[in-house]
C-alpha cells in the first residue's frame, strides 16, 4: 500500500480537524448531491483516509460508512494534487482485482478530486463513482473541484468553531486538571501561567512560580543540556525527565507539550504527569525483564512472547529456536507466528479463545519448523505486556511422540473396538462403583436393551428384579473369578434368558464381564439329561425283563415297571392267537380299577381289521377316546374297563434271519382312566423302546424253551455217540495192533530167510527190506498205544526209528553221534509212513556210505513247522555223495524211493546240498488230520 510522503503529518492534521466517526451535516451532504447530480452518478462520497480506513462523512447511493485503506480508491487520489479520473477500472491494473470491481455491482467508473488543506495535507477526497464505464467533459471536472473546494472551506470553519470551543475547554481543562499544567514563554522560559494542581505538588505558590523560569525547576547538573537543547529549537510533544520540587525532592516526570499562542507570546503548553513511582515500577520491571530473560533461556520448554497487533515474534528463547530450527537471522527477519502454525484457522481458533479467556491451557496443535517438517504439541497462552507493549506469551510442549503413542492406541482400540463389535459374546464393562461403562453391540442385540436405557440408573436391577438373586451375581461379579457361572437375565420383552458369564478384573479396578446366549445349550442339556433318565428308566426295565427267561415272569416284570413310568392306571399286555383273539397276558393295575387279566376277551374289532394298522408297526396315542374317530365297537370295549385315554405300541417279532421280516405277536397298552390325558411325544417313544426290548426278551424266552428241548435231546445223542466212538477206537486199535504183528511177522521171516543165504548182498537187500518193514511197523504201534489213536507223537517215533537203524546196522557206540532238533508236528498216519520210510533210507545211506573205514561223525535230524508247511532236513558230516552222482536218476533203490516219497506221496519238494557232508531239506504242506 502506498503512502504520501508527509503521511504522519498528514494523519496529525487529520486529526486536528475533529471531524472522524462525526454525524452526518446537512451541508456536506447537500455538496455530494450537487456532484452527483452535476456529474449524473448514482454513487457520490465526502471522505477522510485516516491510518487504516475510508471514511465517509457523505454518502450517496451507499449504505456503509467506511472501506479499508488498503482497497480503497481514495487512497490514491490523495497520493496526487489534481482530480483522478477511472474511465474503466478493469482495465487499470491497479484495481481490476479490487473487490468493489470484481463484485455483483461493480465499480467501473470513478474520479475524484482530493481535499487539499492551504498547508498542503491531503485530508480525504470528493468523489463520484457509476456502475458503467464513462468519462468525465471539462465543465464537470471544474464543477467537482468547486465543490472540493466548498467543502475544505466548510472543514476550516468546522475547525475554527472547534478551536474556539477548544479555547472555553482549554480554560476549563487547565485550572481544574489533576495534574500540573503551565504556560511558558519560548523566548525566555519564563512562567506565564500555572494551575493549581502545579502549585500544589511543586511547592511553589502561584506568585512564586511567576517571577521563575522553568530551568529553576531542574536539577542543576541538567540545566546546560537543557539549555542546549532548547536552544536548538527541539520541542519534542512527549518526551520525559526530571523537577525538583520546593522541598528539593527530585521527581521523575512525563511532560507533554503543545506550542500556543497565549497572550500574543509564542509560547508551550506544559502538561506534567508525576511518574516517579512509576519509574521506580518500571526499574523493577527491567530487573524482572532481565531475570525473565535468562531464567527463559535456560527453561527447556519452547517459549515465544509475540506482539498482539501483527503477531511479530518480540522474543524467543532457545528451546524454541532449537525446536522450531530457527537461526538469530531468522527471528531478526520479523517472523511472525502464522509462520509456525500449519494451518491458519488453529491461530485463529487460539487467539479467540484467548480473547474470550483471557488465557489458553494445553490446546493441542500441528506446527511447522523452518525447515517445512511438521510436530504434534500443546499451547498455553496468556496476554502479557512486553516493552510496553501489548504481547502474548506462548509456551510449547512436543507430544510428538505421545501423539503418534495414541495414535497407534487408537489404532489398536479401534482394533479391538472391531473384534468387541463383532465378537459373538456379549461383553459388558462395570466400573468399581458396579456401574456400567459399557457394552457391545452383541449385549444390546441378545438382551434387547440400550447402553443409554442405563445412563441414569441400575443396570442389575433391571436384569435381575430379585433382590437374593441379584445378590448372589453381584458377589459372583466382584469374587472377578475366571469361572464361568450361568444366570438368568430378564430380557427387554420381560421374559428370562439363560446365559453364562466369566469375569476379568481389570488392574484399574474394573471388572470386564464376558457371557453368552445359552438358551439353545440349556434346552440341549434338559434333552440330555430327560434322554438319559429315559434311558436310565429303559436300562431298569431291560434288566427288570432280562432277569428272568420264563415268559410270564418277562410280562409281569414289564407292566409293572411301564406303568410306575408313565404314571397310569393300568398297563396291560395283549397277545394275539392266529384268529386275531386276544388275550391279556400281564395286567398291572392300580387299586380301585376294574382288573382285567383273567377276563376273556373277545375283540371283534380286530377280527374285522381294526387293528391292521399294527402289523405295519404304526403306534398310537388317544388322548381323548371320544374324539379320535374310533370305531363304536373299540369305544365300548375301552369304556368296559374305564379308560379316557390310552398309547398303544405293537409287540413285532422277526421271523428269522433268514426272511427278513416281523410279525404282530401282541401289544403294550397303557390305560389312563381318571382323566383325559394329552400325551407326549417321548412317551410313546419310550413305550417303543420297551416294546423292542420286550420282543427281544420274548424271543430269548422262547429260544431258551427251544434250547432247553434240544439240549435233552442233544444229551441223549452224545450219549450214543460217546458208545460208538469207543467200540471204534477199541477196533481201530485192535486193527493196528494186527498189521503191526504182520509186519513184525515178515520182518521176522526175512531175518530167517538172510539165515539161509551166503551172498552178502543179497543179505544186504534183506536187512533193508526189513529195516523198512520196521519202520512202518513201528508206525503202527505208536498208534495203537497212543492216547489218541488219530495223531502220532513224531519226536518220539522218530528217536525209536533212528535208534533201530544204528542197532540194525550195528554200530559201535559212540562212533555216529545222532542229534534231533523236532518241533510239536501233528502228522496223519499216511504222512507219518511216508515221513518214516524217507528217514529210514537216508539214515542208513549215511551209515552205509558217509563213514567208512570206521571214521566217527554225526547224523542230524531236525523237523520244523513253517506257516502251513514241515520242512524235515537230514544232514551228515561225512564224505558226502559223489560229485558225478545224478541222485534223481540213479539205479539205487533208497534214492529212489525217497525221491518218489517226497514228490508224490508227500507232495513236496527235495533239495540237496553238498557243502560239508550231506544235507537233504524236504519241505511238504502239513494236512489236516483225518
Amino acid at each position: 500500500m502506498l503512502f504520501p510522503e508527509n503521511e504522519r503529518q498528514r494523519l496529525k492534521v487529520v486529526n486536528e480537524y475533529q471531524i472522524l466517526d462525526t454525524p452526518p451535516e446537512e451541508v456536506f451532504d447537500g455538496l455530494a448531491q450537487i456532484a452527483a447530480n452535476f456529474c449524473e452518478t448514482p454513487i457520490a462520497l465526502i471522505t477522510l483516509v485516516d491510518a487504516e480506513r475510508e471514511w465517509f462523512k457523505s454518502k450517496i447511493g451507499v449504505t456503509t460508512s467506511e472501506v479499508a485503506r488498503n482497497i480503497s480508491f481514495g487512497n490514491y487520489t490523495i497520493l496526487q494534487n489534481d482530480i483522478l479520473i477511472i474511465p474503466d477500472t478493469l482495465q487499470d491494473e491497479r484495481f481490476a482485482t479490487n473487490p468493489f470491481v470484481t463484485s455483483n455491482n461493480c465499480f467501473r467508473f470513478y474520479a475524484g478530486v482530493p481535499l487539499i488543506t492551504s498547508n498542503g495535507f491531503a485530508l480525504g477526497t470528493l468523489c463520484v463513482i457509476d456502475f458503467v464505464a464513462r468519462n468525465l467533459n471539462f465543465k464537470e471536472q471544474v464543477a467537482l473541484q468547486n465543490l472540493a473546494q466548498q467543502i475544505i472551506n466548510n472543514l476550516e470553519l468546522h475547525k475554527q468553531k472547534n478551536l474556539d470551543d477548544s479555547q472555553k475547554s482549554f480554560n476549563l481543562l487547565f485550572s481544574k486538571n489533576p495534574n500540573p499544567m503551565w504556560v511558558y514563554d519560548e523566548n525566555n522560559l519564563r512562567f506565564l501561567d500555572v494551575n493549581e494542581a502545579a502549585t500544589v505538588h511543586y511547592g511553589y505558590s502561584r506568585e512564586e512560580f511567576l517571577e521563575m523560569r522553568i530551568t529553576d525547576i531542574r536539577p542543576v547538573v541538567d540545566v546546560p543540556g537543557v539549555l542546549k537543547y532548547l536552544a536548538e529549537k527541539n520541542y519534542n510533544l512527549h518526551f520525559s525527565g526530571q523537577h525538583r520540587r520546593k522541598n528539593g525532592q527530585i521527581i521523575d516526570v512525563e511532560i507533554v507539550s503543545h506550542a500556543i499562542d497565549y497572550s500574543k507570546h509564542k509560547a508551550q503548553l506544559v502538561h506534567i504527569k508525576d511518574v516517579t513511582e512509576h519509574k521506580q515500577i518500571e526499574i523493577n520491571l527491567e530487573e524482572s525483564e532481565a531475570r525473565f530473560r535468562a531464567i527463559s533461556a535456560v527453561i527447556p520448554i519452547p517459549l515465544m512472547i509475540s506482539r498482539v497487533s501483527d503477531g511479530l515474534i518480540l522474543y524467543a528463547n532457545q528451546e524454541f529456536i532449537k525446536t522450531f530450527k530457527l537461526s538469530e537471522i531468522d527471528l531478526v527477519n520479523h517472523k511472525k507466528i502464522l509462520d509456525f502454525y500449519q494451518n491458519s484457522t488453529d491461530l485463529s481458533a487460539l487467539l479467540e479463545a484467548l480473547e474470550r479467556d483471557g488465557y489458553i491451557r494445553n490446546y493441542e496443535l500441528n506446527l511447522k519448523r523452518s525447515d517445512g517438517s511438521y510436530f504434534w504439541a500443546i499451547a498455553s497462552l496468556e496476554y502479557l505486556n512486553f516493552n510496553n507493549e501489548s504481547a502474548i506469551l506462548t509456551l510449547f510442549n512436543d507430544i510428538t511422540y505421545l501423539k503418534n503413542v495414541e495414535t497407534k492406541l487408537q489404532e489398536q482400540n479401534e482394533f479391538l473396538r472391531l473384534i468387541f463389535e463383532n465378537i459373538p459374546l456379549m461383553i459388558a464393562l462395570i466400573n468399581t462403583s458396579g456401574k456400567l461403562q459399557w457394552v457391545n453391540q452383541e449385549w444390546e442385540s441378545v438382551l434387547g436393551w440400550k447402553f443409554q436405557d442405563f445412563q441414569n440408573s441400575n443396570v442389575l436391577e433391571f436384569l435381575y428384579p430379585n433382590p437374593e438373586y441379584r445378590q448372589h451375581v453381584i458377589n459372583f461379579i466382584q469374587s472377578a473369578q475366571r469361572n464361568w457361572g450361568d444366570f438368568k437375565i430378564r430380557v427387554r420383552d420381560g421374559h428370562l434368558l439363560d446365559t453364562s458369564w466369566t469375569n476379568v478384573k481389570l488392574p484399574n479396578g474394573q471388572i470386564i464381564g464376558i457371557g453368552q446366549d445359552i438358551t439353545e445349550r440349556k434346552r440341549s442339556e434338559l434333552a440330555i439329561i430327560a434322554q438319559a433318565e429315559r434311558e436310565q428308566l429303559m436300562r431298569t426295565v431291560a434288566q427288570r425283563i432280562r432277569q428272568s427267561l420264563n415268559l410270564q415272569d418277562i410280562l409281569t416284570a414289564t407292566v409293572e415297571e411301564v406303568r410306575d413310568l408313565l404314571k397310569v392306571e393300568r398297563v396291560v399286555v395283549y397277545q394275539f392267537d392266529r384268529e386275531m383273539i386276544g388275550t391279556i397276558m400281564a395286567e398291572s393295575v392300580e387299586p380301585g380299577w376294574t382288573v382285567s387279566l383273567g377276563v376273556e376277551i373277545h375283540d371283534t374289532c380286530f377280527q374285522a381289521g381294526a387293528g391292521g394298522e399294527y402289523y405295519q408297526g404304526r403306534k398310537g396315542a388317544i388322548a381323548n377316546i371320544y374324539q379320535a374317530g374310533l370305531t363304536d365297537c373299540h369305544i365300548e370295549l375301552l369304556e368296559r374297563f374305564d379308560v379316557k385315554a390310552n398309547l398303544v405300541v405293537p409287540i413285532l417279532l422277526e421271523v428269522s434271519s433268514q426272511n427278513p421280516g416281523s410279525h404282530l405277536w401282541g401289544l403294550l397298552i397303557a390305560h389312563q382312566c381318571s382323566r383325559f390325558r394329552e400325551w407326549e411325544e417321548n412317551q410313546l417313544d419310550l413305550l417303543d423302546q420297551v416294546t423292542v426290548q420286550l420282543a427281544i426278551a420274548i424271543q430269548q424266552s422262547s429260544i431258551f424253551e427251544q434250547a432247553q428241548t434240544e439240549l435233552v435231546q442233544r444229551q441223549k445223542a452224545e450219549v450214543k455217540l460217546r458208545s460208538a466212538l469207543a467200540e471204534k477206537e477199541v477196533l481201530l486199535k485192535e486193527v493196528h495192533h494186527r498189521v503191526k504183528n504182520n509186519l513184525q511177522i515178515v520182518s521176522s521171516l526175512l531175518q530167517l530167510q538172510s539165515h539161509t543165504i551166503q551172498d552178502p548182498e543179497v543179505i544186504k537187500v534183506l536187512r533193508e527190506s526189513q529195516n523198512r518193514i520196521e519202520s512202518i511197523s513201528l508206525i503202527h504201534k505208536n498208534l495203537y498205544t497212543s492216547p489218541d489213536i488219530g495223531q502220532i507223537d513224531v519226536g518220539e517215533y522218530i528217536h525209536n526209528l533212528a535208534a533201530s537203524l544204528l542197532i540194525s546196522y550195528q554200530i559201535v557206540p559212540g562212533r555216529i553221534g545222532l542229534e534231533t532238533d523236532i518241533d510239536s508236528v501233528s502228522l496223519n498216519i499216511d504222512q507219518a509212513i511216508a515221513c518214516g520210510l524217507v528217514i529210514n533210507e537216508l539214515i542208513s545211506n549215511a551209515l552205509k556210505h558217509a563213514f567208512p573205514n570206521q571214521q566217527a561223525g554225526t547224523i542230524h535230524i531236525a523237523l520244523r513247522n513253517l506257516n502251513n508247511s514241515i520242512e524235515m532236513t537230514i544232514q551228515d558230516n561225512g564224505i558226502g555223495l559223489p560229485d558225478n552222482l545224478d541222485w534223481r536218476n540213479t539205479s539205487s533203490l533208497g534214492l529212489s524211493l525217497v525221491y518218489d516219497l517226497v514228490t508224490e506221496q508227500l507232495e513236496g519238494e527235495i533239495t540237496l546240498e553238498r557243502d560239508r557232508g550231506t544235507v537233504f531239506k524236504i519241505q511238504f504242506t502239513q494236512l489236516t488230520l483225518d
